[in-house]
């Protein structure tokens, strides 16, 4: 009989850790391991995509706190049918933590960090708390394993750093980059005040020749649409909203800038480099862990729009210089980032 591997996490909304989850539900499939994924919130756009690939979908529909007892009672019910609950993010983490003990001694419960963000503490403060009820904390770089130890007390044998991955492949077979007059910046991700969209959009109002896309949705909008009426650059800055995935945003722009001031990993980076994209990113942990300044991509000062600018600047100066870092880029994402390498890293974690 094979394990049977329950995968909690708060949404399937578009982002960089239901996807994770989605491929890791799909890659994992096997005559050994059998997988389903339950989602705190009601059913969201990578739901169906784990449906498609005939993937069981739990939706539990919360969307207030308050409902948060009925969603563990939901979970305790659920995790009957499963050997293993492997939750992400602090929220799932909380309700697999409180589940366990319906379930001590017939399910093994395994947790998955994926943020550096120190604030809002509290998260850290229950993460403390939580991963008691954890065997093993999964988390994808060795910065988010710092952070776990600094800001939640977790011990470090606790913690197995497995990096996030990509099809590489899906992600090379998109055509060159070709910017012909203009060179084409672009954001992809959540528009959340710790990505600091706003730095990047003063920081092309420095550099002539350049156009800027941003994908993506969130809480921040109202603040970058009126950072963009500020600096008048409403001609050269194009909101697309939220996409389905990152294909067809990194089909339209030459270089991907993620000017966070704090990320757990930053998939979309390691996509843009497999496509092919020049990167310029903040030198903030989570984000050197995969970016090598001058070798992948460029790292730049958090809160620095003059340094962004001078990176785009640099990039559109120096031609040679963005091949290399194009080509450094995609040989060093084929040799960590790949599914085929990091696969058999949970396989070991889940059989072993």
């Amino acid at each position: 009989m094979p394990l049977r591997v329950l995968f909690l996490l708060t949404d399937l909304e578009i982002g960089g850790t239901p996807r994770v989850v989605r491929d890791l539900a799909i890659r994992l499939r096997s005559p050994e391991i059998a997988t389903a994924v339950a989602c705190v919130a009601p059913w969201g756009p990578v739901a169906g995509e784990l449906s498609q690939a005939g993937v069981r979908i739990f939706p539990l529909r919360a969307t207030q706190y308050w409902e948060l007892p009925r969603v563990v009672s939901d979970v305790v019910r659920i995790a009957r049918g499963y050997d293993v609950v492997f939750s992400f993010l602090m929220h799932a983490n909380a309700v697999a933590a409180v589940a366990s003990h319906w379930r001590k001694g017939d399910t093994r419960f395994i947790q998955s960090i994926q943020t550096t963000q120190s604030w809002p503490a509290w998260h850290w403060w229950m993460q403390g708390i939580v991963e008691r009820a954890a065997g093993r904390i999964v988390v994808p770089s060795a910065s988010v394993a710092q952070a776990a130890a600094d800001y939640s007390s977790i011990d470090s044998s606790k913690i197995v750093v497995i990096p996030n991955a990509i099809d590489v492949d899906a992600f090379a077979q998109l055509p060159p980059s070709d910017s012909g007059a203009w060179h084409r910046l672009g954001f992809i991700g959540r528009l959340d005040p710790v990505k600091r969209v706003p730095d990047l959009v003063r920081a092309i109002a420095k550099v002539q020749g350049v156009e800027l896309h941003i994908y993506g949705d969130g809480e921040d909008r109202a603040n970058i649409e009126q950072t963009i009426k500020e600096m008048n650059v409403a001609d050269r800055v194009t909101m697309h909203g939220r996409i389905p995935s990152p294909f067809e945003a990194l089909k339209q722009i030459d270089t991907l800038v993620l000017p966070s001031e704090a990320e757990g990993f930053g998939i979309v980076l390691i996509e843009a480099m497999a496509a092919g994209r020049s990167v310029i990113a903040t030198d903030v942990p989570g984000i050197r862990d995969v970016v090598r300044h001058n070798h992948t991509g460029l790292l730049v000062p958090v809160r620095s729009p003059d340094a962004i600018a001078s990176a785009i600047q640099r990039l559109l100066d120096d031609a040679p210089l963005r091949d290399r870092l194009r080509l450094q880029a995609i040989t060093h994402v084929r040799t960590n980032y790949e599914w085929e390498n990091v696969i058999e890293k949970y396989r070991e974690l889940l059989l072993g």
